[in-house]
């Protein structure tokens, strides 16, 4: 099989598998090496590589998974908390193995956008999942609780420009992959071959 033909099977391949579902087993650490090492080959500019990663393994993946519950129960206004959302992030490590917290870090060169930074972390994220596909192992990308809100970025220590991308669960399944669901690339695509002068 050629090198295109095996991207795209760990390409296609690949599907988020919610923590619910892992079955308990746990990653040998150097697993999650080869998958941050895999990370920051991603594309930069400037190389600036602003991705961060914090790995949480052992029991801090339930301390945390409590935590993060407690910090949205009480950064959500009453109206708007949800208690089934709570539980579930009070068990989303239960079977977990490991759970990266992924951030975007701001440089200090400012020819370098923000938006560039946060899609430079986000391509660091894609090769952790394309990774973990070719290794065998489940992950869900979550943005979920207030993984995303202020809360999130006063626990973690970060500063007022860095981004939050989100928090990666990973662990084994037993569940088979379900088929995946894409349109078209047609679908989403206009091809122009000549441009008029301005």
């Amino acid at each position: 099989m050629d090198k295109f033909n095996v991207l795209q099977d760990i390409i296609t391949s690949r599907r988020s598998t919610k923590p619910a579902v892992f079955n308990g087993r746990k990653i040998d650490d150097q697993q999650i090496q080869r998958l941050l090492t895999l990370a920051t080959w991603a594309p930069t500019h400037a190389n600036t590589e602003p991705w961060r990663f914090i790995v949480y393994s052992g029991d801090a993946v339930r301390q945390f998974c409590q935590q993060h519950a407690q910090l949205y129960r009480q950064n959500t206004p009453p109206e708007k908390f949800n208690e089934a959302k709570y539980e579930k992030q009070q068990h989303n490590g239960d079977k977990a193995s490991h759970l990266i917290a992924v951030y975007m870090q701001r440089g200090a060169n400012p020819n370098i956008t923000g938006l560039e930074e946060i899609c430079a972390t986000a391509a660091a994220v894609q090769n952790i999942l394309l990774g973990a596909e070719a290794l065998g192992l489940a992950v869900l990308w979550s943005t979920g609780g207030v993984t995303l809100a202020p809360a999130m970025k006063d626990y973690l220590g970060l500063h007022e420009e860095d981004h939050m991308i989100g928090l990666l669960y990973l662990g084994y399944t037993d569940e088979p992959a379900k088929p995946g669901r894409r349109l078209p690339a047609e679908a989403k695509t206009k091809w122009i071959a000549h441009l008029s002068p301005l």
